[in-house]
């Protein structure tokens, strides 16, 4: 088990093949007294590689956003120094809609307290909320090749080779923790070998030079039905769908292990509040229709919206409180 552990900032640099997208549905006509936004191409920053969930969530998202809004939506990953690069990217930008951030849970509500030191910007005074987007479900999974076959072989595999065994997440983020937490309440003593993202772990978990690790269901649900990994347990508080043969964490008794990998809208916080309301607006009822709904469901993607962008903020800031008293208990500070 990792102890005090030193997160040292990560700087960082499966791609993804065919995403289904919902078909294109009329443009809604836009609100009254909201200005003459977008008046440009909306660019959706994503602080991870492709492959991983967060990046699945923006690629569906796009299409069909951009054609309820008008103008095109691109997405652009710039992944980097545990999502920060991105971060600053949205928070410095000119604050008039047309530079969005799809954050994830890592870093919207872990990265503002573990590198408070180290970033040059704020970002929860620097982005403000606009709406959820997805709450997804994690799975913990392994290589086919994986001599375990249940989560109680891979306990006592692990407990009878302590050190030996390596899981693979960003530092400091959310599979991080939970993975600390994971090893805390097992006995299992491992290594953490950091990884760029969901997609690299995901590629490194597959060859095998990776042992196991938690990891999004969107990004490793599929390699699962396919037979190129196991997963031995999932933080859903009841079984997926997709995946009815594998066990909750709580079915193992460990209830509280693990946490949802939930996906939101960030803005400049200076963005009018005209653009947001337009943002917001424009992008629920894009999430709402039955056939975006259905996309996401295909990639393991629960959709998930705020009442409002105020309930969003409300829901973060809950957030970053929970896991500041996380990483307090497990004594995790930036070196």
């Amino acid at each position: 088990m990792e102890t005090s552990p030193i997160i040292r900032p990560a700087v960082a640099g499966l791609a993804l093949a065919t995403l289904l997208c919902a078909p294109i549905l009329p443009v809604h006509a836009q609100p009254k007294g909201q200005g003459d936004w977008p008046q440009r191409p909306v660019r959706l920053v994503v602080p991870f590689a492709p492959g991983g969930g967060t990046d699945i969530v923006a690629r569906l998202l796009a299409p069909t956003l951009g054609e309820a809004i008008g103008q095109s939506v691109i997405v652009d990953n710039r992944s980097g120094a545990a999502g920060n690069i991105a971060m600053e990217i949205v928070a410095r930008a000119q604050p008039d809609g047309h530079t969005v951030l799809v954050s994830n849970v890592s870093t919207a509500s872990i990265n503002p307290i573990l590198y408070a030191g180290t970033l040059k910007f704020d970002p929860l005074k620097e982005l403000a909320g606009v709406t959820l987007l997805a709450a997804i479900p994690n799975l913990l999974v392994s290589g086919a090749g994986f001599p375990p076959s249940s989560f109680k072989e891979l306990v006592a595999y692990a407990r009878a080779r302590p050190g030996q065994l390596n899981y693979s997440t960003p530092l400091g983020g959310y599979s991080h923790l939970d993975m600390l937490d994971l090893a805390a309440r097992t006995g299992m003593k491992m290594v953490n070998v950091p990884s760029k993202g969901a997609g690299s772990s995901a590629a490194s978990i597959i060859s095998g030079e990776i042992h196991f690790s938690i990891a999004n269901a969107a990004s490793t649900t599929p390699q699962v039905k396919a037979g190129r990994m196991k997963a031995f347990a999932t933080t859903a508080p009841k079984r997926l769908a997709d995946l009815p043969d594998v066990p909750t964490f709580t079915e193992h008794g460990l209830a509280g292990v693990g946490s949802d990998n939930w996906n939101g809208l960030f803005l400049p916080s200076r963005t009018p509040r005209p653009v947001v309301n337009r943002l917001y607006q424009a992008t629920v009822e894009v999430l709402q229709r039955p056939a975006i709904v259905e996309a996401y469901a295909k990639v393991a993607v629960p959709v998930a919206t705020s009442a409002s962008p105020e309930a969003f903020d409300s829901f973060v800031k809950a957030e970053v409180a929970r896991w500041s008293r996380i990483i307090k208990d497990n004594q995790i500070r930036l070196d």
